[in-house]
């Protein structure tokens, strides 16, 4: 069986859509998305650097279009899809439970609603790499930080306030290798996005809403969700709440995944999966040249 998986913020680089965009009618996909989101998609995942498209409001909208982008040219339906973070609402429009154009239309309110609350302290995320959850999330507490993303493979994700999140590299948990921060402009999925919720719970009664086509695994807690409505009201929640990647990894186990494929900009789910999920085949894509041995990959696993 295969799953498809679509990552979260921080996966962007610069210029990464570039190779996308020269597909058969690419530029004109992206054209429309833009145009009806109000965002150049195309200027900034093409020529903006590094600093442009590490704002909230940019990153996520060009996450969710690259991510459809990519899967679409795939040409084939998985049986299992997921997203880390923002990537679930790729992850719903894949699934078939809203329409392309809303998964943007969603996800720039989000980013415009994340981006906004932000803006009012000073936050940041931090990986920790290596360390003991149980040793690693007490820690983080004593800290004021949330663990935000609790990723499996060895990765948790921190969030707080940037004076916490600089206490936490002078103070790491016991049997915590590294702290890396991220590329990222806030504490995303903590009580410092409550005000995004709301926004985004608004956007969302607006919605068309049917059920996945396909199975739909949730990074609220790494259940699968059988309902259009509840996928949608797990979006919406999941904004301040932990990612919990870890359970979504150990779901793929129990449906009985053999394949992994993340869409574009893939490498970060990728790299997480071959840590946690061995004996899985994975495959990230990063440029269309990565299409052919992805279309080889669904062709042996899909329906397994």
């Amino acid at each position: 069986m295969l799953v498809l998986v679509a990552p979260g913020q921080g996966a962007q680089t610069p210029g990464f859509l570039t190779p996308w965009l020269e597909l058969p009618g690419a530029a004109d996909r992206i054209a429309g998305w833009s145009d009806a989101i109000g965002l150049d998609l195309a200027h900034y995942g093409t020529k903006a650097d590094a600093d442009e498209i590490r704002d909230t409001a940019v990153a996520q909208p060009l996450l969710v279009a690259a991510g459809l982008l990519s899967a679409a040219a795939l040409g084939a339906s998985p049986g299992v899809v997921a997203g880390h973070s923002v990537g679930e609402i790729t992850a719903a429009a894949l699934a078939g439970v809203i329409e392309d154009e809303a998964a943007l239309r969603l996800v720039r309110t989000r980013g415009l609603g994340m981006a906004e609350a932000a803006a009012v302290t000073e936050t940041g995320m931090a990986a920790l790499l290596g360390g003991d959850p149980e040793v690693t999330v007490p820690h983080l507490e004593k800290l004021g930080l949330t663990p935000a993303n609790v990723n499996g493979g060895g990765q948790i994700v921190a969030a707080g306030t940037a004076a916490q999140v600089a206490a936490l590299t002078e103070d790491k948990p016991e049997g915590v290798r590294r702290v890396v921060p991220l590329k990222v402009a806030g504490a995303f999925h903590t009580h410092h996005m409550a005000p995004a919720v709301e926004k985004l719970r608004a956007a969302a009664a607006a919605l068309t809403v049917t059920d996945p086509k396909v199975t739909y695994v949730s990074n609220a807690d790494g259940k699968t969700v059988a309902t259009g409505d509840e996928v949608i009201s797990r979006l919406v929640g999941q904004v301040a709440n932990p990612v919990r990647w870890d359970l979504c990894m150990e779901t793929f186990t129990e449906l009985g995944v053999t394949a992994l494929i993340e869409a574009a900009p893939g490498g970060t789910l990728v790299g997480l999966a071959k840590r946690a999920l061995p004996g899985v085949k994975t495959l990230a894509l990063k440029t269309p040249d990565d299409l052919d041995a992805a279309r080889a990959l669904i062709s042996e696993h899909a329906g397994a």
